[in-house]
């Protein structure tokens, strides 16, 4: 068992319902999947980017990630309809634990000039959302052998019915969270 899962288990919960004073155990919220999306503009140009990417975010969450397409043309961009644009990949379960682990213990820690995550990446029903300028803070990814820099959005959709419940979880499973200092 992962050991966030176990965390959850012990330290979370029980903290989360002495906060909140749910009656019903299933009211308490949990994480329900983690969503990993690429983006790659630079695929219309060079298809061979999207390769990279893929084994790149396979790396990074330990499961293949699907291709995604465009759904329409836009001549500015130079995009055609049907043309691959980036990768994404959902996690759940053991994976979506692990992953969420090497993100707050290895990974952010890594980010250049971290001083936290902002807080206001919430979007009202208790999903959170960040985005990492670079892949190359996993470990996974050898820094040597990467041909760009890319960024990436992950999103971890909770059961939370607020943001309030949700930003509790995320802090109760030490999510770096930007406090506020006033000068």
């Amino acid at each position: 068992m992962a050991r966030l899962r176990t965390h959850y288990d012990k330290v979370v919960r029980p903290a989360l319902v002495e906060k909140f004073r749910y009656t019903n155990p299933m009211a308490v919220p949990k994480i329900d999947k983690i969503v990993l999306n690429m983006g790659i503009g630079e695929a219309t140009q060079d298809s061979k980017k999207v390769e990279t990417a893929v084994l790149e975010m396979t790396a990074i969450a330990g499961q293949k990630p699907v291709v995604t397409h465009a759904r329409k043309s836009i001549a500015t961009f130079k995009l055609r309809e049907g043309m691959a644009i980036g990768c994404k990949v959902t996690l759940r379960r053991e994976r979506m634990y692990e992953f969420l682990d090497r993100l707050i213990t290895i990974a952010l820690p890594r980010v250049r000039d971290f001083r936290g995550i902002g807080g206001n990446g919430f979007d009202g029903r208790g999903n959170f959302t960040m985005g990492l300028k670079e892949q190359i803070v996993f470990p996974e990814i050898d820094y040597d052998k990467v041909g760009s820099i890319r960024g990436m959005d992950i999103t971890i959709c909770t059961t939370a019915r607020t943001d309030e419940e949700a930003k509790a979880l995320l802090t109760a499973f030490e999510m770096p969270f930007q406090t506020r200092t006033e000068n």
